[in-house]
């Protein structure tokens, strides 16, 4: 991957330290109106945190690295473009995303639902899940044993850990801090007794701290770029980029370089990015199910289907002329997002079953927010379809299948009839001969 120039600093970057204010100041900053400016047609405007390493790290008013840094920069130069980062914080990142602040977030953003609301994510880039760090880890056989209200637990405020910590321990006493380096130095001082971090942060937060004892990842996540969803050209040409710098090995080499061996990929591969796509677009489906209940609707809605897999085929022949390449056949399109929409209806059915489930508030509204996000990932799976190899072996496409679809409580037979279906489109895409 070619050198990049250093990066400009960040537009109106905040200070970093946790001081006795911080609670104050991010009270304050949350009243702050974030307006939108219209983008430059040659500007790519990055949202990046500054506070995540190995992903975004700025000190004060500095220019900004890391993975995610190096890979805007790189994207920006191929294309021509002028790149501009611009700061923003973890509980803000979907307002500022929708105010049109930047056009995309690249800072370690993991994939979760809320934010699939907001915008588009990418093909993903890199995999990794949430750790416990722990002072005197001697004391403790397992994470679980923290899990209790006189032990203190920190977290970086408003993103997805916190999320994640809170459902992992709901006992313990939680602490959600506004800076991601505040959570380190909380933890080092004493002031904590462990805290929740990403796999691939928390080699950096343990360098010089080595008696930090350091648990299993508990989650598997993916982490991909969030487009805003009034741009879906950009979002299709970052996905090209991305996928066409996994194939020639740069990606690979970059991630190697700053995130180390354990992040090895390949992970931007039209058959992990589709898994990735598909998980997405059913981990909305408790969200559907209830909104669907609330509405008075039952889960199956046949004209819906109908229009749903109407719009898939169309979206399957656009990303094949935009290739160049012949169209897929109907019947195996069809075929697939058909057991998408099954087991779309299985996770819905499950979830109303559920005495246990609790709704994820605010619950987004059926027809301007859920449906809308489940048709821009649409367009991503049926671009990503066009772009499977024709090789594709089919013991290994389940395989892959198992270990890709990892929405919760989709059950075996949702995934098996996903894979079988892929593997009928492999064997009809490998039949018919390619446009010229």
């Amino acid at each position: 991957m070619p050198r990049s120039r250093p990066a400009p600093a960040f537009r109106g970057s905040p200070p970093l330290g946790w001081r006795a204010l911080a609670a104050t100041l991010a009270t304050l900053l949350l009243a702050v109106e974030v307006r939108g400016e219209e983008p430059s047609a040659r500007r790519l405007r990055v949202g990046s945190s500054g506070d995540y390493a190995p992903f975004s790290l700025a000190a004060e008013g500095g220019a900004p690295s890391g993975f995610d840094v190096t890979l805007a920069q790189t994207y920006a130069r191929e294309r021509g473009l002028e790149v501009e980062f611009v700061r923003f914080r973890w509980p803000e990142l979907v307002r500022d995303l929708e105010k049109g602040r930047f056009d995309v977030a690249m800072s370690g953003v993991t994939v979760a639902p809320r934010r699939s609301l907001a915008g588009r994510f990418s093909v993903p880039v890199v995999e990794s899940g949430a750790v416990l760090l722990m002072r005197e880890p001697e004391r403790w056989q397992s994470a679980d044993e923290l899990d209790r209200p006189d032990l203190r637990i920190g977290v970086n405020a408003g993103g997805y850990l916190e999320q994640v910590a809170r459902r992992r321990f709901p006992h313990a006493t939680l602490l959600a801090i506004p800076s991601n380096q505040a959570v380190r130095e909380a933890l080092l001082a004493g002031n904590l007794d462990a805290a929740v971090t990403d796999s691939l942060e928390a080699p950096q937060w343990r360098r010089g701290a080595e008696e930090l004892g350091q648990t299993a990842a508990f989650t598997r996540d993916r982490k991909a770029y969030l487009v805003r969803a009034d741009r879906p050209e950009l979002a299709a040409d970052l996905d090209r980029w991305l996928l066409e710098r996994e194939r020639d090995g740069s990606l690979d080499k970059l991630r190697r370089a700053q995130l180390g061996a354990a992040a090895a990929g390949p992970i931007a591969t039209p058959l992990g990015a589709l898994f990735a796509a598909i998980d997405e677009r059913l981990s909305l489906m408790p969200w559907v199910g209830v909104a669907k209940r609330k509405a008075g609707l039952p889960i199956g809605v046949p004209e819906r289907e109908a229009q749903v897999l109407d719009a898939a085929v169309a979206a399957t022949r656009a990303a094949a002329t935009q290739a160049k390449v012949a169209p897929l056949p109907e019947s195996a399109v069809r075929a697939v997002f058909t057991a998408q929409l099954e087991a779309a209806k299985q996770l819905q059915a499950q979830t109303l079953r559920d005495p246990a489930f609790v709704v994820d508030e605010p619950l987004p509204d059926l027809e301007t927010q859920l449906r809308p996000a489940l048709l821009r990932i649409g367009e991503r799976i049926a671009a990503l379809l066009v772009s499977l190899p024709q090789d594709l072996e089919d013991d290994a496409l389940r395989a892959a299948a198992r270990d890709g679809l990892r929405t919760p409580s989709l059950s075996q037979d949702s995934v098996a009839s996903i894979a079988e279906a892929l593997v009928k489109l492999s064997h009809a895409k490998a039949a018919k001969p390619a446009a010229r």
